[in-house]
């Protein structure tokens, strides 16, 4: 496994820059516009860590600037905790076994979002190119919020 990045959701992009980037001095490592689903992820990384974030997409803050307003309550602008596992099959099926939830399953081979006992979505990411469409995964519903 793999630790990728944190989540936060921010509500003003140069707002939150001047915490992050001028004041923490955290390093602006890429960003993502996406028109089509309405926001923005800006990745940043300490110093230190700029050319591991570059090239390896990992040990950063992603800062999620959603286009439509909305109040973030309850903590809701913490998003998730992320890592790259080897098989997300395997790593999902072991997680079910322990007694936790997948809220959302590895329909693609891809992506499943899990919560600690505390309510805290953690991203599992598989690592290199997507599993091929397996069962019991790929008609897997979603289960509650991640």
């Amino acid at each position: 496994m793999e630790y990728l990045h944190t989540m936060v959701r921010i509500r003003n992009v140069e707002e939150s820059l001047r915490f992050y980037r001028d004041a923490l001095g955290l390093v602006e490592t890429r960003r993502i516009d996406n028109p089509q689903a309405r926001f923005t992820l800006i990745f940043l990384a300490a110093p230190g860590d700029v050319e591991h974030a570059k090239a390896h997409k990992s040990k950063e803050v992603e800062l999620t600037y959603n286009w439509d307003d909305e109040a973030y309550a309850g903590g809701r602008n913490f998003g998730h905790l992320a890592y790259r596992v080897d098989n997300i099959y395997e790593t999902c099926a072991h997680i079910q076994a322990m007694g936790y939830t997948i809220h959302r399953p590895p329909r693609e081979g891809r992506m499943a979002f899990v919560k600690s006992p505390d309510g805290i979505s953690v991203e599992l990411l598989q690592k290199g190119d997507n599993l091929p469409v397996a069962e019991p995964w790929a008609s897997m519903p979603n289960t509650g919020s991640w």
